[in-house]
């Protein structure tokens, strides 16, 4: 099993169950240093334990106050759940990374109960805890056979959307709204993460690997599209129905075997 990023304890109530924190993402993108410029060497910041000169893992980190020289308090680390509210009344803005909540030895029973009493419930835990040195709220819930916790902004995070001035509905025509639901509706698809792909990614490694090489990587330019003025947007709709319309019929259409 992968090392944890944090180790402590859940608690609701009187209820205290221990834990280990786990990435729930994997991290595909290149990882890019900082280099020293004059000779390319790797520039290192590490965190260095004062009495064996070694440097520290985030995983291995405590907090703790020096009450007296030499001598510490040690923090313990929970993961405090305030409240129990709909997951449905939560702005999706709020979120931000996902954590597996992995029980330590001893503490199975105690995680199984608080999962399926989350998902009973129809809830999701509202908590704050302590992560890198700075307080977050997050909000654990049932998935699948995991309890989940998910790193939340704090309500002063969001920016007000009155600050940009968004156009309201009293405009759109209803022809025009029509149009739009029909090319919703042709668009219309079960959701699948499978077949999204980081096309950023795969450029950016098609590029790297071509300067290993010695070679200038040629990326095809992306199909921008055009912007839909106030004029010709039944047209533009037209346009997009159509295309999309012949688009998926092409999709669907068996392929046709050669005679012989």
């Amino acid at each position: 099993m992968p090392r944890a990023v944090w180790k402590g304890s859940i608690s609701f109530g009187l209820v205290n169950i221990p834990i280990e924190l786990h990435t729930a993402v994997r991290d595909h993108r290149p990882r890019f240093r900082l280099l020293h410029a004059g000779d390319l060497s790797p520039v290192k910041f590490e965190r260095i334990c004062v009495r064996d000169g070694k440097p520290v893992a985030w995983q291995d980190l405590v907090k703790g106050y020096e009450y007296q020289k030499g001598r510490f308090v040690v923090l313990t680390r929970t993961i405090d759940i305030i409240d129990f509210v709909k997951a449905q009344q939560v702005d999706d803005r709020y979120f931000e990374t996902p954590y597996y909540l992995v029980p330590e030895k001893g503490g199975e029973p105690a995680y199984a109960l608080l999962r399926e009493a989350i998902r009973a419930s129809d809830r999701i835990g509202i908590a704050t805890f302590i992560l890198r040195d700075a307080q977050h709220l997050a909000a654990v819930e049932a998935i699948e056979d995991a309890l989940v916790l998910s790193v939340m902004r704090f309500a002063d995070e969001l920016v007000e959307q009155h600050q940009y001035g968004f156009p309201d509905a009293a405009g759109v025509r209803k022809a025009d709204l029509d149009m739009a639901k029909t090319l919703v509706n042709h668009l219309a698809a079960d959701w699948d993460p499978a077949k999204y792909t980081d096309q950023y990614r795969e450029n950016l490694m098609r590029i790297i690997k071509g300067k290993m090489r010695g070679r200038k990587v040629e990326l095809a330019p992306s199909a921008e599209p055009r912007q839909a003025e106030v004029v010709d947007l039944m047209k533009r709709l037209r346009q997009s129905l159509a295309r999309t319309g012949a688009s998926r019929v092409a999709s669907r259409r068996p392929l046709r075997r050669k005679r012989a």
